[in-house]
């Protein structure tokens, strides 16, 4: 892969990072979309380019790895207690909330059943009638 080809490797956010201005960022946009060089590096590339982009990229995605790994325990870190706290808090209002729906779903199951049974006994007692009647002028 030589450096020409290389340098003209472009995404979106590079142009908005070096200040393009508006309307050649949206040219860009309407054309290419948000262009996915690791899509295009896949995809697009002979086999050995393809291997040449990840031996020149392995760096900076051990280092990327290395990084957010990092900012994830982190955040994770930070964010347990006050997760813990927030469970602690909502915790007993789930518990009732669940309760409560229980009950008034029994209690739903229970009107739902009757009145299916009552519509059921209605229908049987027209199709019954209706039946004998058609049967009798048969």
């Amino acid at each position: 892969m030589t450096a020409m080809n290389r340098s003209r490797t472009l995404h979106i956010n590079q142009l908005i990072k070096n200040h393009a201005c508006g309307e050649q960022v949206e040219l860009f946009r309407s054309t290419f979309g948000d262009f996915d060089i690791a899509w295009a590096a896949e995809n697009l590339l002979s086999a050995s380019a393809r291997a040449e982009y990840h031996k020149v990229t392995a760096p900076a995605l051990t280092e990327y790895d290395k990084v957010t790994a990092s900012a994830r325990a982190e955040y994770h870190k930070v964010t347990a207690s006050a997760r813990a706290e927030y469970d602690k808090v909502t915790d007993p209002a789930r518990a009732e909330y669940h309760k409560v729906k229980a009950t008034a779903l029994a209690e739903y199951d229970k009107v739902m059943a009757t009145a299916r049974a009552e519509y059921d006994e209605v229908k049987a007692t027209a199709f019954a009638t209706c039946y004998a009647e058609d049967s009798a002028c048969g």
